[in-house]
């Protein structure tokens, strides 16, 4: 049995209704090319607005049920597809999440995961925007699967893809808002990218389940340059597609859901794992 995957990279402006309307855009020309799970960027509604610290900015969160998740709850229904969308999500007075929503194709919400990673660098202060994560890595049903939802910064970290697949995850999903410094050189910039690349192609191949990444595009106000570059691997860290650093594009991918069993039949990690020596993984150093 296979699934028809679309990713939709775009750029954004500080016009809400218009970056609404080119992911809605997005979403529709992947379904009909047959997609039935369609995935959105980190904070797709707005432009990156971690590049400073404004409390004044803290007015672009919403609830959740909220605007966003009607608006994509219905275009869901009405394509009869899986939507994962990514929201600024005012909790309660003083408390915001950045937080991953996965619409069903009824319209409903399937469930949400909260970014738990949380960085804290030069034009990213998103500690001082959203507090971490409380769902754990807890994988969302749907239609679609089984699905591995995580966010951006969490990508980084193996422990998360792990315990994702370990939940019993068919795919892990990553939303993403990643750019290069311009004052870096070009050398800097290509290797940073390659790490992106490599890092989430390795939780591919160490769990034996697809990645899904997609990530924004354009320089924005901030002075990030968002490199797209979003891209889809294989149960073996093979890209299945990418696509480049500055168009605004949609990718759909094929993926076989049985390939995992397959590959995981011939490369057991999971069996050969020792569990009664990772203790030590639960403390910061092991000094």
């Amino acid at each position: 049995m296979s699934l028809l995957a679309g990713l939709v990279q775009q750029s954004c402006s500080n016009d809400r209704e218009a970056n609404i309307a080119k992911s809605i855009a997005g979403v529709r020309r992947c379904a009909e090319q047959g997609a039935r799970l369609v995935v959105l960027q980190e904070l797709h509604t707005s432009l990156y607005f971690c590049d400073e610290e404004d409390p004044d900015r803290f007015d672009l969160a919403e609830s959740i049920p909220g605007p966003s998740t009607d608006a994509f709850g219905e275009v869901a229904k009405e394509l009869g597809i899986v939507v994962v969308i990514s929201l600024f999500e005012k909790r309660a007075p003083g408390v915001y999440h950045n937080t991953a929503v996965v619409m069903e194709r009824d319209g409903s919400i399937a469930g949400k995961y909260r970014k738990m990673h949380i960085p804290d660098d030069p034009g990213y202060y998103e500690k001082f925007y959203f507090t971490p994560g409380d769902l754990g890595f807890e994988p969302i049903q749907t239609s679609a699967g089984k699905l591995g939802v995580l966010v951006c910064w969490d990508q980084w970290y193996p422990e998360a893809a792990r315990l994702m697949a370990l939940a019993g995850s068919d795919l892990l999903i990553y939303p993403t808002a990643i750019g290069w410094d311009p004052n870096d050189d070009k050398e800097e910039q290509a290797r940073q990218r390659e790490a992106w690349i490599t890092i989430q192609r390795s939780h591919a191949v160490a769990n034996g389940i697809p990645v899904l990444s997609v990530n924004r595009v354009s320089t924005e106000p901030g002075g990030a340059v968002f490199w797209g570059s979003s891209f889809v691997a294989g149960c073996q860290g093979e890209l299945l597609a990418q696509a480049d650093t500055t168009s605004e594009t949609e990718l759909i991918v094929e993926l076989d859901s049985k390939r995992s069993e397959t590959v995981r039949r011939i490369w057991p990690y999971l069996r050969d794992r020792r569990i009664d020596a990772y203790e030590g993984l639960t403390r910061r150093l092991l000094d």
